[in-house]
């Protein structure tokens, strides 16, 4: 069989130039349809981010775009995903690399197409149930049967702490998950995954793992970081002040000689910067209502702040 050597730069699919990144060892190799060999990898992009990539090996041809993880997400998440995606890769249909992914600023999470979910059903394979996440405080998290007062085991996720910690392991929420990992994803794709890998199982249970992915998708209080990050670049190009931000929003505090500014605490508190009185940590957490009303504040579409 015959070799042909890769170009030095690729294009698009509008013919736009892909700039070459730092490439990190790949992540795992799969052979598609057509008997092809493409492998899975993380390329460098805009302010520390990461493209995680479905690629012809060692060039960016026919690159594909399976995630875009934000700066300090941990690269085992990089991991999680890559294994939900190879359990189906050839299922899975995935845009197209573009110039542009290259230059977004912020990462989008650990997201993964919408037909992943399918892909790890038909797999004959445990990878994406036995994933494991882990935060940005070394925190991990595993979907394990869970027994509780010698009931039938109820499939749930459970947190391990860092390594230097010595406490026990113990049942969290997936809401608790998604707030911790301040990303959607892959935890409620892999949540998915594994209520159909068990939903036949008549040793463990996946009704509590269920509902709690319903009311995650269905809940109107979703994760700031996107608003957070949004109202960060404003402030660095020097468009507007967390003051003004907060006076459009209508949050307004009078001084005693009568001078007007914005309640930059409530901003603040909002995005996630500063946390709530009686707490100790920001919420990761914001009303789709204030969603929208500090996103037009800042002059953009509610959808583009929320992730």
């Amino acid at each position: 069989m015959s070799t042909i050597a890769p170009p030095r730069r690729s294009s698009d699919s509008n013919g736009r130039a892909l700039r070459p990144a730092v490439t990190s060892a790949a992540l795992g190799t799969y052979t598609d349809g057509s008997g092809h060999v493409r492998e899975i990898v993380c390329l460098s992009g805009a302010g520390g981010t990461r493209l995680l990539v479905d690629r012809v090996p060692a060039s960016l041809r026919d690159a594909r775009l399976l995630a875009h993880l934000a700066a300090d997400e941990p690269a085992e998440n990089a991991r999680a995903v890559c294994a939900m995606y190879l359990a189906g890769a050839h299922r899975r249909p995935c845009r197209p690399l573009t110039a542009e992914d290259f230059l977004a600023p912020s990462g989008e999470g650990a997201s993964i197409p919408a037909t992943a979910a399918t892909g790890a059903r038909e797999a004959n394979s445990d990878t994406a149930p036995d994933a494991e996440l882990v935060d940005r405080r070394g925190s991990s998290y595993r979907l394990e049967a869970s027994v509780d007062s010698g009931s039938i085991a109820q499939l749930r996720w459970r947190r391990y702490a860092p390594a230097r910690h010595r406490e026990r392991p113990h049942v969290v929420s997936l809401r608790e998950v998604i707030g911790a990992l301040e990303s959607y994803e892959p935890a409620l794709t892999l949540t998915l995954s594994a209520i159909a890998h068990h939903q036949h199982d008549r040793d463990v249970s996946v009704a509590l793992l269920r509902a709690e992915h319903e009311r995650a998708t269905a809940s109107p209080i979703v994760l700031n970081r996107g608003l957070r990050e949004a109202v960060q670049q404003l402030l660095a190009r020097g468009e507007v002040s967390v003051s003004e931000i907060a006076i459009r929003c209508g949050r307004v505090k009078r001084g005693p000689r009568g001078s007007v500014s914005g309640e930059t605490s409530w901003l603040a508190r909002r995005i996630g910067q500063l946390p709530e009185a009686g707490h100790t940590e920001p919420t990761p957490w914001v009303h789709t209502d204030v969603l929208a009303l500090i996103a037009r504040a800042l002059g953009v579409s509610p959808r583009e702040v929320e992730l």
